[in-house]
């Protein structure tokens, strides 16, 4: 394992913006003004990305060739690649960062792999395409979707089973967890709701949220990625084909604007001081970038094929 520190450390801080491009097969470095610095030739259809803890490696889970790529943050090169099972979608560190959890979509498997010796655990069977991946902050539970059986599969780490399925919208994406972990919300993007999901009882709340902006019809609506605030107060949901992102009110659950951002708002990801958000939008091969404090779209910014996820090293 390259360099991989179990201890939180300071952010490496470059301001650089990373971008994946699913069918570019990169991904693409932005410096503090949106210029582009570098454009990192990744294993195929790079998607979903996370720093380890001193931000000092990022990991991109590549798809097409079964592999999470390890690029280094500082010379920008893809350094090394771990072993997956086939399709690695979404994956999630445990906090100590000793295991890295994949939705491996096309064997329905939620992977559990040994970041020292990178040797693959667990192997736990889940719904097919499984894609969003939650552990909670004490390692003991993690959270799978499963987008064609229309679930959340809850897993005991330490046994590696299944303990409960909750049955939700159509095809589940995506999580966020409160910062107080007591609420995981769920993306689901055809049936165009969020459920909210009690992580004590692991019971659904109340209704489900449908956030339609105007002009569009429910069915447009297909939300996948989501960020919260530090604090909890705000949700920023994307929208994917309705072309918005919607800010909400994470108490009262009203949305306080939406915003209009390019084709297909995918990902969404905030900045560390939460003044900006970064919008990847898969059909418009761009990024947008929102002012949070006017709650309005700043610009565009072509990227490159099908971008998938951002985030930004500040």
């Amino acid at each position: 394992m390259l360099g991989v520190s179990a201890a939180a450390a300071m952010a490496a801080g470059t301001g650089l913006i990373f971008v994946s491009n699913e069918k570019s097969h990169e991904v693409v470095v932005l410096d503090k003004d949106y210029q582009i610095v570098k454009r990192i030739e990744t294993s195929r259809r790079p998607r979903d990305m996370h720093f380890n803890a001193d931000r000092t490696l990022l990991y991109v889970a590549c798809g097409d060739d079964d592999v999470i790529d390890i690029i280094d943050v500082d010379t920008l090169e893809v350094v090394d690649s771990i072993p997956t099972g086939p399709s690695p979608e979404v994956f999630a560190f445990s906090p100590d960062e000793s295991q890295i959890f994949v939705s491996n979509e096309e064997d329905s498997r939620l992977e559990i792999i040994d970041a020292a010796t990178r040797t693959s655990i667990a192997d736990i069977p889940t719904g097919a395409e499984p894609e969003g991946v939650l552990v909670m902050p004490d390692g003991k539970t993690a959270y799978v979707t499963s987008e064609v059986a229309d679930m959340v599969h809850v897993v005991d780490v330490a046994t590696g089973t299944v303990t409960k399925n909750i049955l939700v919208g159509t095809r589940p994406r995506r999580f966020i967890l409160t910062p107080d972990g007591s609420e995981l919300w769920v993306s689901c993007e055809l049936s165009s709701e969020i459920y909210v999901i009690d992580t004590a009882t692991n019971e659904i709340k109340g209704d489900s949220l449908i956030f339609v902006p105007p002009g569009f019809r429910e069915e447009d609506v297909t939300p996948v990625g989501m960020a919260i605030t530090k604090d909890g107060s705000k949700v920023l949901l994307s929208l994917g084909r309705a072309n918005h992102i919607a800010i909400i009110d994470a108490a009262s659950r009203e949305v306080l604007k939406y915003v209009l951002v390019g084709r297909r708002a995918w990902s969404v990801a905030l900045s560390s001081d939460e003044s900006l958000a970064f919008v990847a939008n898969g059909l418009s091969d761009d990024i947008t970038v929102v002012d949070m404090a006017s709650m309005s779209a700043l610009q565009s910014i072509p990227v490159g094929r099908v971008p998938h996820s951002v985030v930004i090293d500040d």
